[in-house]
């Protein structure tokens, strides 16, 4: 697709999917005065004429197979291409593993939201580890284009989970190394449909923590629904998140509701359980909805021959993945939060 294509037809992905690992940068105008950078294949950056105060990253297919956040942040790409939304902030759109969307599974080789912060340098290296790096420099070149200090850096990492959950919409917080959660930012998740979330309590490989991490940025991983092949969404169950979204990015200021702790279910990572051995199983069936908790005592897992049993009553299963590479994260358990004043 040549540029004057894209400027007319908006179809960032259909350019993404027809180069799967690269392409050459290019560069056109809106006739709003919007710069539109294409700097990579699923890469491409915003800036309207008149920057507001934020600096937005709104990223997508991290994992191919989780289609809803592409369509929801391809329609947003189109509609700025074409001039039906007109930006107030800059915006970075970031379709992650364009090769994995192809091939309609999370990854190729190895899973690119275990990749950052620097992960991609241990090993041997693959496409996935050389695409995290590159996403890494996209990232922090978009953050440090300006040195004021008072710009407010966001980054939304958008997914959908492998199975059901309880709670069908819920977001990770990243670890904010003893920085307080802020209310302003649940209550945006609210906005966008999700009241569930979920605090980390340890740093991560993931996306989110990457930018949280090296840019303060008000960062999440957020989990909009199931796993769907293109074409399967009901895409009214994300109407929420497309208009908060379309807001965040079009207006200058957003007001949301007035927080109240009784709108949300927060809960706090318990443990971490990593596949060490090639025999590894859970008790429960694919079925098992993420947040089915537990009774002190029952069998969550077994490792080898290790097994691991539910420590307190209602301890309960988030992102069970039994077919994990060794070494890696197969089971996440979280409680109630316990503690509520960490939050300004």
């Amino acid at each position: 697709m040549t540029t004057n294509n894209l400027s007319q037809t908006g179809d960032f992905l259909s350019v993404t999917r027809a180069n799967e690992w690269h392409l050459e940068p290019f560069s056109f105008s809106l006739d709003n005065g919007t710069q539109v950078d294409v700097l990579d294949t699923g890469v491409i950056q915003f800036t309207p004429k008149n920057c507001g105060s934020k600096d937005i990253v709104l990223s997508s297919a991290v994992h191919g197979n989780e289609t809803a956040p592409i369509e929801i942040c391809d329609e947003l790409i189109k509609g700025i291409i074409k001039g039906e939304l007109s930006l107030s902030h800059r915006v970075l759109f970031i379709f992650g593993n364009p090769a994995s969307i192809n091939i309609e599974k999370r990854f190729v080789e190895e899973n690119l939201n275990r990749l950052f912060c620097g992960a991609h340098k241990k090993g041997e290296q693959n496409n996935e580890k050389i695409r995290a790096a590159k996403l890494e420099a996209y990232v922090s070149q978009f953050f440090n284009a300006f040195s004021d200090k008072n710009r407010k850096r966001i980054h939304y990492d958008l997914h959908t989970a492998i199975r059901d959950s309880k709670n069908e919409k819920f977001a990770v917080y990243p670890f904010l190394n003893g920085k307080p959660w802020k209310k302003e930012e649940l209550s945006f998740l609210l906005s966008c449909g999700v009241n569930t979330i979920m605090m980390m309590k340890s740093s991560a490989t993931t996306f989110s923590y990457f930018s949280s991490s090296m840019f303060d940025a008000d960062a999440f991983t957020i989990e909009l629904g199931k796993v769907r092949p293109f074409g399967e969404n009901d895409m009214s169950r994300f109407e929420k998140a497309k208009m908060t979204l379309t807001q965040l990015i079009t207006h200058d200021t957003v007001n949301y509701p007035e927080f109240n702790f009784a709108d949300f279910e927060l809960f706090e990572v318990y443990r971490t359980i990593n596949r060490t051995q090639q025999d590894f199983s859970f008790p429960f069936s694919d079925s098992a909805a993420n947040f089915t908790g537990f009774a002190k005592g029952e069998l969550l897992a077994t490792d080898g021959d290790t097994d691991y049993f539910a420590e307190v009553d209602g301890e309960a299963i988030i992102f069970p993945n039994a077919k994990v590479a060794l070494g890696q994260r197969a089971l996440l358990t979280v409680i109630p939060l316990q503690n509520k004043t960490d939050f300004v």
